[in-house]
């Protein structure tokens, strides 16, 4: 038996991977390219996963891949361009994928982006919403054949504690009645991440798909590309001196979530520091999960929204 009482806010990735064998195992990575994205590919590949990670910058994911297998000795790493901020290449993008991989492992719903100005995706949604989480709606419920195939497998939904900024506002979500507020708006995409686990563990749970939310820390990624002096004040005071984690620490907890045995047959959960989180209502939390994100309500909402919003619905049994 593993301790896993000794994982905390600085276990490395690699630490909470240790003798875990991946061999045989299929493992997508969204955003893997950079920060958070690339080191969680790094360690599945350490273990022995066949790892297929997405980005935007093919050339730049190529580079990042041959640097993994350089440094683990895994030749099974591969890149797929993934613009999760268009339907039309995330739909081409699950045809390509489900075309070679007719199983798929573990699914680790990475990239994002974080308090950016007002924009819109391909399809017209608030970015940070459209690429948060319907991006990875859609991804995740195109390639579920290959979860189900796979199963035991897992989808890990990265999250994050600003969540805490904001539920998802359904009668404006996209801000379209109310003044933009990048935070708002990220706040209620990361919320979206974390009612999109719940409501993936409602439909897939019962066939071996488990799904599980996390916040990874903080820790300085080109996730924070868009944040100007004032936003780090901003956060610093909100956090009250949040400390940051590196890159190495802030992977562990997709990598506890994606492969930890002690998650077997677990889904519907919000985990921080390799540890599952309780739920924490307080007005000044500076740990743990709102409630508004775990309501199973608000994740059948969510559901038939973003299944509206994609203009498909998916056979995906309760």
């Amino acid at each position: 038996m593993r301790d896993t009482a000794k994982f905390g806010a600085e276990t490395t990735a690699s630490e909470v991977a240790e003798g875990i064998d991946l061999s045989g195992k299929v493992a997508l990575v969204t955003g893997g390219s950079s920060g958070l994205g690339q080191e969680t590919a790094r360690v599945l590949a350490e273990r022995g996963a066949r790892v297929i990670l997405t980005a935007r910058d093919l050339p730049k994911g190529e580079a990042v891949a041959a640097g993994i297998r350089a440094a683990t000795g895994n030749q099974h790493v591969e890149v797929e361009e993934l613009e999760l901020g268009s339907l039309k290449q995330i739909r081409a993008f699950a045809e390509r994928f489900l075309a070679r991989h007719p199983t798929l492992h573990i699914l680790v719903n990475n990239a994002g982006v974080m308090a950016c100005p007002p924009a819109k995706t391909a399809d017209g949604f608030e970015l940070q919403f459209g690429s948060n989480h319907v991006g990875h709606f859609l991804t995740t419920c195109l390639l579920a054949p290959a979860l189900r195939r796979a199963a035991p497998s897992r989808v890990v939904s990265v999250s994050s504690r600003g969540h805490h900024m904001s539920p998802v506002v359904f009668d404006d979500i996209q801000f379209e009645r109310r003044p933009y507020d990048k935070w708002l708006a990220y706040g209620q995409s990361k919320t979206a991440n974390v009612l999109f686990a719940v409501g993936l563990e409602r439909r897939l749970g019962a066939r071996g798909v488990h799904a599980n939310a996390l916040h990874p820390g903080g820790i300085m990624t080109e996730l924070s590309r868009h944040l100007q002096s004032e936003d780090w004040q901003f956060l610093q005071a909100r956090t009250r001196g949040m400390k940051f984690k590196s890159v190495e620490a802030g992977a562990a907890t997709s990598v506890f979530a994606a492969t930890a045995p002690e998650l077997e047959g677990r889904g519907g959960l919000y985990l921080e520091d390799c540890h599952v989180a309780a739920v924490n209502d307080a007005a000044d939390a500076l740990d743990g999960v709102k409630s508004y994100a775990l309501d199973p309500q608000n994740a059948e909402r969510l559901w038939e929204v973003s299944e509206k919003l994609v203009g498909e619905r998916f056979a995906l049994s309760p």
